[in-house]
């Protein structure tokens, strides 16, 4: 385990873009994952008294890289970013693939190809903080939509999660939590943790809170998209119990576009 637990906050970019720093108090090094503008993330950086050493992105879609420009002029930070994107992602230092390993200070991350949302996307394990940063690819309640794969390439990527240890806790990039509990609910509405899950995300809607991170535990209680394989969800979607997991996935994910 890391001498020192790390610091996070989180904070709204955008609409419903979720900014996130992560900083080692060991060493003072501090990462942004993706910057959708740079406003928030420097405001959020002076707030906490935080010097940005490192960039992480998670994909090249504009609503997380926006401000990456930006931000390393401001702060000199290093930019990492997946090699997939190519010259898609601004300003990058550091291109990084399957089972390379990323540093912030002391802090450490295995680098995970997940595509599906889109093709280059990547996520960040830290496995000593028990932190992963899933970008657009696992929601708190959901799940990214698919726009360069087939169905089955997103549904392989979250199977990936499903292997974590239930108490990681899960930042995703978007605050999607009450639209996704609504659909959620209306896939599994038998579902009673599921049903508390709705309730605490409307009360931090009100309070101005939203339910990032999750914890690996209560998406597989509560995700749909993680729970494929229960009978219940196959039902939803007019699927026998017996039906493959992955055509679950799909016929929810197709559902969940028009919902």
């Amino acid at each position: 385990m890391p001498a020192s637990r790390p610091d996070i906050r989180t904070f709204l970019c955008r609409s419903d873009n979720i900014g996130v720093l992560l900083h080692d108090p060991e060493t003072g090094a501090c990462a942004a994952i993706d910057v959708p503008e740079a406003a928030p993330v420097l405001a959020a950086l002076d707030a906490a008294g935080w010097t940005l050493t490192d960039i992480l992105v998670t994909h090249r879609h504009t609503d997380h890289i926006e401000g990456i420009a930006e931000v390393k002029r401001r702060t000199g930070a290093r930019v990492t970013a997946p090699a997939r994107a190519g010259l898609a992602v601004p300003e990058v230092d550091v291109a990084v693939s399957e089972g390379d390993v990323v540093r912030v200070g002391s802090l450490s991350a295995e680098v995970w190809e997940t595509p599906g949302h889109c093709a280059d996307h990547v996520t960040y394990w830290f496995e000593a903080a028990g932190l992963v940063f899933a970008g657009d690819t696992l929601f708190t309640l959901g799940c990214g939509r698919v726009m360069e794969a087939e169905p089955e390439v997103l549904w392989r990527s979250l199977q990936r999660f499903d292997g974590l240890p239930d108490d990681t806790r899960v930042y995703s990039g978007h605050d999607y939590v009450l639209s996704n509990a609504r659909f959620a609910r209306a896939a599994e509405p038998g579902n009673t943790r599921l049903a508390a899950r709705m309730d605490e995300a409307e009360r931090a809607k009100a309070e101005g809170r939203f339910l990032v991170p999750t914890t690996l535990g209560d998406e597989r209680a509560t995700n749909p998209f993680l729970r494929a394989g229960e009978p219940a969800l196959a039902h939803a979607v007019n699927l026998s119990a017996g039906t493959e997991a992955v055509h679950v996935f799909t016929a929810l994910r197709a559902w969940k576009n028009k919902f």
